[in-house]
């Protein structure tokens, strides 16, 4: 007895395995074939979605496309250390071994005031006007890169250090921009961040109220599947589908919204680039970031779906 139900377990098993399969294969080509029959509203739903999905992934690629840069210029930072006139070149060789020595250094480059002049004369295109002058009123500069990792604070230390050393009139700290833009770039983050959760929900929105009008128009059916036993997870079924499919149109589309707006974009910031003397390359979406925007696409489809789908249907019922 006990061998002839252990051989009819896994033939259960497997049956109910293959309707299990069967039935969320019928309801999933069912959904699919049902907005194929309506393409203008399908697109026009998927349109909608592609748009909403787009913005904020297309902010968020931008931003930190941006931060890689900043994040470059901030290991670029560097501490300009302004002499007192008339400081002796003799002096020149102390100063710059107290910076050497500091651990926290990386780099130490001495511009004399001969040589501050000459690139004055070089870059500003003044030899006329800077021949006039009987005295170099260039001051020499120290400057002092600090070591890669160091913190905001780290960097400040430094800075008073080197405005305490005899001949040393001003230090300049060429970060503060930097820190500026770091935060505000922090900021515009965070923004799109709140303007993705909102668009979120309207595309679970989108979805719900789509999913809803295809309730209603075939509330007469739904009434006949009720009164022929249907339970509301049968019924429900290829309506969630169709909020996944939704959501995965939805999700390409915005797909290659965002990756033709980089083709476009990629040229005229390589050329802002090559004017400023860097190597910038506007990145796309790698495939984990794109799996991420399609999962999240499909689950705010199902969210969106799930929500309508549950309301409604608790709505009809056969009289």
């Amino acid at each position: 007895m006990s061998e002839s139900v252990s051989r009819r377990s896994p033939g259960r098993l497997r049956r109910s395995v293959n309707a299990f399969a069967s039935s969320h294969g019928r309801a999933l080509l069912g959904s699919l074939g049902r907005l194929w029959r309506t393409p203008l509203n399908t697109l026009l739903t998927i349109a909608v979605l592609g748009v909403a999905l787009a913005l904020p992934t297309a902010f968020l690629l931008l931003l930190s496309n941006l931060q890689g840069v900043t994040a470059g210029w901030r290991t670029d930072a560097r501490l300009s250390i302004y002499l007192e006139p008339g400081t002796s070149p003799e002096r020149y060789p102390a100063l710059l071994a107290r910076f050497e020595q500091d651990p926290q250094v990386a780099a130490v480059s001495l511009i004399t005031p001969e040589q501050g002049l000459e690139e004055f004369r070089q870059l500003a295109g003044m030899e006329d006007a800077l021949a006039l002058l009987d005295a170099n009123p260039l001051p020499a500069v120290i400057l002092v890169w600090p070591a890669a990792g160091l913190e905001p604070q780290a960097y400040e230390a430094l800075a008073a250090r080197a405005q305490q050393l005899p001949g040393v009139e001003q230090v300049q700290l060429d970060r503060e921009w930097i820190q500026r833009l770091a935060i505000m770039v922090e900021l515009a983050q965070r923004v799109t961040l709140v303007i993705a959760v909102m668009l979120g929900v309207a595309v679970v929105l989108i979805v719900g109220n789509t999913i809803r009008l295809g309730i209603e128009n075939r509330r007469e059916e739904v009434t006949i599947v009720k009164l022929l036993g249907g339970t509301d997870a049968f019924i429900r079924r290829p309506f969630l589908y169709e909020g996944c499919w939704y959501g995965l149109g939805g999700g390409l589309l915005a797909l290659l919204m965002v990756s033709v707006a980089l083709l476009l974009l990629r040229g005229p910031a390589a050329m802002l680039a090559v004017s400023y003397g860097s190597s910038l390359r506007l990145a796309g979406l790698d495939w984990q970031g794109a799996g991420l925007l399609l999962a999240s696409s499909v689950l705010l489809g199902l969210v969106g779906s799930w929500l309508a789908v549950g309301r409604h249907l608790r709505e009809i019922e056969p009289r």
